[in-house]
């Protein structure tokens, strides 16, 4: 059946199911993000009784639920670190937009307040929400991609040898921030899981060392998952790059209920879901660049062969290693998914 044509009714029940490493009732999607032009390709006409600061998240809902989502993904863009704006070419400096260099930059920094985001609106889109869908909450950019962003990340390398006192303020301070906003979100019952997003690694390995993962990252991932259980829902990880070395600290200690970015110069999710998903729900996985580059069917085929591994076992829900950028052929997306539609 094609992608274009079909409309499932959304039951959160399943995608829960699969963070919970149960199987669900039917082949579920999952997606970190999609983007904008396939959000309003899908969403179809909005309800005329929509208010203008509920359209943007309206459409992004619409989007997911007609593609066949059982939920939609969504982050408050107004808690924010701001930085220096980097510039737009290919590729630039890790290094650049950096705000605090010391102490003093420190204390003059504004830091954001996590009780002043808008909070209502995850109250106020709960009408226009259709039936059976809750929102999976992120937020933007995580506990070390922030504090990467605030001083660069060489800079951090170094502080951490010079200045580690400093750095570990810096840490808290993002740290303790993006915890209050969590707990926030969850006070909202339109809240039905949670994506801690913060890439850890590259291609080789971790971007600090795992000891130092441990002693300043780790930590506040550890509170912000308790406070997402103890809110009776499940907690995502989202984090690119080479994690095996800190796989037990993900699972074990910080206590994720599922793991999301798969690569497969990395390890291919079809291998991870054998190593580990008897440990931790295995989301997407389907590598990005693979998803550009193959043909729909290569695309097509692959996905249907990673629901016939998972289906008996579950703990699985189909989508890409990432995310859906702009530059994802569409026929190659849809394709992907259609593996999915065709098992209802």
């Amino acid at each position: 059946m094609l992608a274009e044509e079909y409309r499932p009714a959304p039951d959160f029940e399943n995608i829960r199911a699969v963070l919970q490493n149960k199987c669900p009732a039917r082949p579920t999607l999952f997606e970190f993000y999609l983007n904008w032009p396939l959000y309003q390709r899908f969403a179809g006409p909005l309800p005329f009784d929509c208010p203008d600061e509920l359209q943007g998240m309206l459409t992004i809902i619409l989007g997911y639920k007609n593609l066949g989502y059982d939920y939609a993904s969504i982050v408050l863009t107004d808690f924010i670190f701001q930085a220096e704006d980097k510039h737009s070419k290919a590729s630039c400096s890790m290094n650049e937009g950096a705000v605090i260099h010391d102490r003093e930059s420190f204390n003059a920094y504004p830091w954001p307040d996590p009780d002043a985001a808008s909070y209502h609106l995850l109250d106020d889109i709960k009408p226009f929400i259709p039936a059976g869908m809750k929102l999976i909450i992120w937020g933007a950019g995580g506990v070390f991609e922030n504090v990467t962003k605030l001083v660069g990340y060489e800079n951090l390398c170094l502080m951490l040898m010079e200045d580690e006192e400093l750095a570990a303020d810096i840490f808290d301070q993002v740290g303790s921030r993006f915890l209050r906003y969590y707990e926030n979100c969850l006070k909202h019952d339109t809240v039905g899981a949670v994506i801690s997003n913060d890439d850890w690694g590259f291609r080789t390995q971790t971007l600090l060392s795992p000891d130092q993962l441990r002693r300043f990252v780790f930590p506040w991932h550890k509170k912000i998952v308790a406070a997402i259980h103890a809110a009776g829902r499940p907690a995502i990880l989202h984090s690119c790059g080479q994690l095996d070395e800190v796989l037990d600290d993900i699972i074990d200690d910080m206590q994720f209920d599922a793991k999301h970015s798969y690569e497969d110069a990395i390890l291919p999710v079809e291998q991870a879901y054998e190593k580990y998903g008897d440990r931790i729900a295995i989301l997407g996985g389907l590598d990005l660049d693979f998803v550009c580059r193959a043909t729909p069917e290569a695309v097509y085929e692959r996905a249907k062969a990673i629901i016939a591994q998972t289906s008996e076992r579950g703990g699985y829900a189909l989508g890409t290693g990432n995310s859906i950028p702009e530059y994802t052929p569409v026929e190659n997306y849809l394709a992907m998914i259609d593996a999915v539609r065709e098992r209802h």
